[in-house]
């Protein structure tokens, strides 16, 4: 077929076409594929030993808003009985960001002990933090903390990693500016073919993996 101008922008309107597609076909099919593992209840979320608390950003020694919520959520589950452990997990990649010690500390103030409290300084990603789950602390089972946007891509990490995880989702739509929750339901939708692609079919190691750090 000879490149034309009029050929040239039928295969650009092709590939932007497939470039939104792709991604919204990923988030739809990871809603689809994990629907019956995602609550938003918690008195209906199974009782677990470990629910597992994703890293979402610090601003000096304070959790950003969505953290907060996401650890309000832990907590919540933890004076439930519904969870007897937290493993938080974030990125410690430089010594002036240490986001798990931010949680630990935000967990302890809302009554949680720190003795019920595991840390995981080496998840910087969704992926990582999954991937690390069995063979650094032996967790075969968890519940997932997150919004209910990043739920969906979470739990189906997880599970292809081999973790029996389900998830429970703190609010998002309502508690947050619509155009903040379009940019990062956009951006869930991107990674989302990313995670696709790390758990069927490149599978890459995680940056750390180190001992074994059971959860006592």
């Amino acid at each position: 077929m000879p490149i034309t101008i009029k050929n040239l922008r039928r295969l650009i309107a092709l590939g932007l076409g497939l470039s939104l597609l792709v991604p919204l076909l990923a988030l739809s099919y990871s809603h689809v594929a994990t629907a019956r593992f995602r609550l938003t209840n918690p008195t209906e979320t199974p009782a677990t030993r470990v629910a597992v608390v994703f890293g979402a950003g610090i601003r000096g020694d304070q959790p950003t808003r969505i953290l907060a919520e996401r650890i309000e959520g832990a907590a919540e589950l933890y004076h439930l009985g519904r969870v007897e452990k937290l493993l938080m997990t974030g990125d410690n990649s430089r010594a002036d960001y240490d986001e798990v010690t931010v949680m630990a500390r935000y967990a302890e103030r809302l009554g949680v002990p720190a003795s019920a409290i595991t840390r995981d300084y080496a998840g910087f990603s969704t992926y990582e933090s999954c991937y690390r789950l069995q063979p650094i602390f032996g967790v075969e089972q968890a519940v997932l903390i997150s919004q209910r946007y990043h739920v969906p891509r979470a739990v189906y990490t997880c599970r292809a990693l081999g973790v029996d995880a389900v998830g429970f989702g703190v609010p998002d739509w309502g508690r947050y500016a619509p155009p903040l929750l379009v940019r990062y339901t956009l951006r869930e939708a991107l990674a989302t073919v990313k995670a696709l692609v790390d758990v069927h079919l490149t599978r890459p190691r995680p940056t750390f993996l180190g001992p074994y750090e059971g959860i006592e």
